[in-house]
């Protein structure tokens, strides 16, 4: 069973597995020129409140600026990439999620130079026609999104429950948030590989976390990922685009 599923992505990964290489030497966090939002870190972060940090500052400034403000594209992607080592700590069940997010932020972080910022990744492929079409950065977006809702639905899941294994958490997360919109292949994958999980011990060894800081910091990022979210969902609304895919 197990190489048969890993067989499934054997391809998605050879063909993204420089873009992950690349994605997982950001952890140290690019400042903002935005009015100095964000701060130097410092290298003792683990990588779970390094991810906190990342969207409790993003969403501070969406907050102060409000939903009309126009979002710097690489901003948005040095936040997103500091998530991919959370996947990476979850195992073969999600090792589609995890290859699928590295590559959409990896394409969104290159055409950061071009386009500068989410709404004019919005623009462009609705002027286009081209929201939905495999490939565009309208469509990569979506993907990411859904990622980051995965894991915050995920660490909700965790927090509710004392559970030793991860499968029930992680099983509800993904079944809300992210197998609406793969196909059967997938999902069957996904679900098969659910025994592949690390335990709630493992977990927290590989995130290098306590019961009580992995709680600290999943309510952290729990709380802050959700304006970021409800932002992106609003990119798509404001010009009538359903979220429906």
């Amino acid at each position: 069973m197990a190489l048969r599923i890993y067989s499934l992505f054997s391809r998605t990964e050879r063909s993204c597995r420089e873009k992950r290489s690349e994605i997982s030497v950001t952890r140290s966090r690019v400042s903002m020129d935005e009015d100095d939002v964000f701060e130097d870190t410092s290298s003792e972060l683990t990588p779970l409140s390094a991810v906190a940090d990342a969207f409790e500052e993003l969403s501070a400034l969406l907050k102060a600026k409000g939903f009309d403000y126009d979002l710097d594209l690489k901003t948005f992607c040095d936040a997103c990439s500091l998530v991919s080592i959370l996947f990476g700590c979850l195992g073969l069940a999600f090792k589609f999620a995890e290859l699928e997010y590295v590559s959409k932020v990896s394409d969104l972080a290159e055409a950061s130079e071009s386009y500068g910022t989410l709404n004019s990744v919005l623009d462009f492929d609705k002027q286009n026609d081209t929201v939905r079409t495999q490939g565009s950065l309208s469509r990569n977006l979506r993907r990411v999104r859904q990622g980051l809702d995965l894991i915050r639905a995920l660490f909700q899941n965790f927090l509710s429950s004392d559970d030793c294994y991860l499968k029930e958490a992680a099983s509800t997360a993904y079944t809300k948030t992210c197998a609406p919109y793969h196909t059967w292949a997938v999902r069957t994958a996904v679900y098969a590989g659910m025994y592949a999980l690390p335990t709630r011990e493992q977990l927290l060894l590989k995130l290098n976390e306590t019961d009580e800081s992995a709680e600290r910091e999943m309510v952290r990022y729990i709380n802050a990922s959700l304006p970021v979210i409800e932002y992106i969902d609003k990119l798509y609304t404001s010009r009538n685009i359903s979220l429906d895919w």
